[in-house]
């Protein structure tokens, strides 16, 4: 490593040319990356309602119905008026009403009182539109155009055309919020004026490389667009604060500042190398998610943090060159204290916080694991914004609804009507639309209508559309969806597709909890596995990944203890993150107290230990809290608000363990810490 880093020092001009480089390359880049808003899009390919979709859009022109339209004060003839407008509006492919389930030329009085209210109740029409992925904003916002803000609108199309708009805005407000908060605490945590601004220049060159290379994966998610740069920001921010401190340090020990840089290097590459490798395999667990938002998140931000440290041991030692007079010149008194009191106040409480500790693994671990859990996108916007305030008002006249589409082979008539009428036995089944329910089974095709026998019929199957009242998830529509499943199979062993947006949800719900144990196992398996090389050591890691573990099992058991909601996907990506971003805090901690176990007795070396590092994690936890907290905030999206809330309170729990639980674990298995790691040297008591 020696010869490496000397090459390093000794070719600055030409780092720094490469590095200018890339940044503006990637810089230009960056705008080009698209960004998917639809949940259900990271579906995998093989999952039942996404072959389902692929299967209809060979079929028919048409998608699922994927938004509700409500309007009220209308009668018949103009809501058919406001049908034909929505139908024209470039992005809309369908739009069921009334008139599709029953011949409106006919008096309602002689009709289905429930067929008519599943479309047209107290003077309020209820459209049923299929909106085209590509065209969801333009669409939705025409439509609401056209209906007005009196009138509502709802479903996922709307949802995720409003995530889109609301959360680009909102990501570069939080962004500019984070770095001003890192510049603040930056300024407080540093010995020269002249340092933060160095930190964030190296930060801002790894951020805006990993954002412009994100082209490669061809678009990412709004998780990974709205959180990714931002963690990185905050997660790899002391690995330029370590290698400064440390050349500070070693320019002490000579007056050669290229020398003094290969020594900090060589110096500090064990440990910021230990915490970036747990942190990148945290983020690379989620890459084994089948659910792809995980392995979209996991792989830009692994590759993120990578870039970092590429940066820190390339990219910063030739900046930090360049500008050290400047960082010596502009060099001033410690703005906080000496946290030495702060030390003797831990080592009182060390002991007693450990038995507390110990205490509440297994309360915290079950608690954890037995949430109420939304698992799709109906729920990411409450009732605070103008999407919840629809749905609950849609949701108030007409009920919880959802609308699936069904494929059956074409064939008889007779097992198509029979299936019908088994459907419609359903007490949630509201009404089924479908070429034997339109025409009857003994009318030939040929005497459809063409626009209603493309709706229906395809060269291979037909289509039926069923009108449920049930919400997108739940238990009530997880059983819903088995009986008509278990229904249809009867009649159409595994030859039919079934799709909508309670059918994703529970395919969602299926595959994403399938995932927990097996991203969490391998994040803990990996993580320890690093620990255990990097420190040569059987009982450190065990006692560092049970301590951070405790703390994120803590921070999933409050809402559980609030009888709170959360979502799944928050649920099972905050596990990853909390352990990856935050074991460094304990890495750090142990490191350190190992080295003063040399020389001083183990309280000493506590009190010692916990008054080195204390600047350290709370600047970077500081940042790394406060990031989450205007994440959950700012963030209208129900989803990245409650991940930003589980990073915020999870950084503070991590905190909380190293410095007042960690202390007590290290000092009570001092012994054998001592023998069980390989060349620990303790001084002994």
């Amino acid at each position: 490593m020696h010869k490496f880093y000397e090459k390093i020092v000794n070719n600055p001009k030409k780092i720094m040319i490469t590095f200018a480089v890339i940044f503006l390359i990637c810089l230009a880049l960056k705008p080009f990356v698209l960004v998917n808003y639809d949940m259900n899009d990271y579906l995998p390919e093989d999952s039942p309602s996404t072959v389902s979709l692929e299967v209809m859009e060979k079929e028919f022109d048409g998608g699922i119905p994927n938004a509700r339209v409500m309007i009220k004060n209308v009668t018949i003839p103009k809501a058919l008026e406001y049908k034909e407008k929505i139908e024209k509006i470039q992005g809309v492919t369908e739009v069921i009403w009334l008139d599709d389930a029953i011949d409106i030329s006919i008096p309602l009085e002689t009709m289905d009182s429930g067929t008519i209210e599943n479309y047209y109740k107290d003077s309020t029409a209820l459209f049923t539109v299929t909106i085209n992925e590509n065209s969801r904003i333009e669409a939705v916002n025409s439509i609401r155009d056209l209906i007005g803000d009196d009138n509502a609108m709802t479903g996922s199309a709307v949802s995720t055309a409003m995530a889109t708009e609301s959360t680009v805005a909102k990501i570069s407000k939080i962004a500019s919020i984070a770095v001003l908060f890192v510049l603040i605490v930056l300024i407080f945590t540093t010995s020269s004026w002249l340092e933060p601004v160095i930190v964030l220049i190296g930060l801002g060159v790894a951020i805006i490389i990993n954002a412009g290379s994100n082209l490669v994966f061809g678009e990412i998610s709004f998780v990974t667009n709205a959180a990714g740069n931002i963690l990185q920001l905050a997660v790899s921010l002391d690995y330029s604060i370590f290698l400064i401190h440390r050349f500070m340090e070693c320019r002490k020990e000579t007056s050669d500042a290229k020398e003094a840089m290969v020594m900090a290097l060589i110096k500090s590459t064990s440990s910021i190398l230990a915490s970036g490798l747990t942190t990148v395999i945290g983020f690379l667990a989620l890459v084994l998610m089948q659910f792809r938002i995980g392995p979209d998140l996991g792989l830009a931000l692994a590759k993120g943090i990578t870039i970092s440290l590429i940066s820190v041991f390339v990219f910063m030692p030739p900046l930090i060159l360049s500008t050290y007079k400047w960082l010596e010149k502009t060099e001033h008194k410690p703005f906080l204290p000496s946290f030495e009191s702060f030390g003797r106040f831990v080592t009182n409480i060390m002991v007693p916080m450990a038995c507390i500790f110990a205490i509440v693994i297994i309360p915290s671990y079950l608690a954890s694991n037995s949430n109420n859990f939304y698992y799709g996108a109906s729920r990411i916007f409450d009732e605070n914004t103008k999407l919840g305030a629809d749905t609950l008002e849609v949701e108030n006249i007409y009920g919880k609804r959802d609308t699936y589409v069904l494929l059956i082979p074409k064939g008889s008539t007779a097992t198509e009507k029979e299936l019908s009428s088994e459907l419609k036995e359903i007490p949630q089944v509201s009404g089924v639309i479908s070429y034997v329910d339109s025409a009857g089974a003994e009318i030939p095709s040929a005497y459809l209508e063409g626009d209603l026998l493309s709706k229906l019929e395809s060269e291979n199957y037909r289509r039926m559309v069923i009108s449920v009242e049930s919400g997108f998830e739940g238990e009530e529509t997880v059983s819903l969806i088995k009986e008509i499943e278990k229904i249809v199979q009867q009649y159409y062993p595994d030859t039919y597709y079934l799709a909508g947006e309670g059918v994703s949800t529970y395919d969602l719900m299926n595959i994403i909890t399938s995932d927990m144990v097996k991203v969490n196992m391998i994040a803990i398996g990996s993580v320890f596995i690093v620990l255990l090389l990097s420190m040569k050591s059987i009982s450190i890691p065990v006692i560092l990944v049970l301590g951070i573990e405790t703390a994120v099992w803590i921070n999933l058991a409050i809402p559980y203890f609030k009888d709170s909601v959360i979502f799944y996907i928050a649920y099972l990506i905050i596990s990853s993150i909390q352990l990856g971003a935050t074991v460094d805090y304990a890495i750090l901690f142990t490191e350190r107290y190992k080295e003063y176990r040399v020389t001083m007795y183990k309280k000493q070396a506590i009190i010692s230990t916990v008054s080195a590092v204390t600047i350290s994690i709370l600047t970077s936890g500081s940042v790394l809290t406060a990031v989450g907290f205007l994440l959950g905030y700012i963030s209208s999206h129900g989803l990245l608000s409650q991940l930003g809330f589980f990073l915020g309170k999870g950084t503070l729990t991590s905190m909380a363990i190293v410095f007042f639980v960690l202390p007590g674990l290290l000092y009570i298995f001092d012994g054998i810490i001592g023998r069980t790691t390989k060349n620990s040297n303790f001084l002994k008591s």
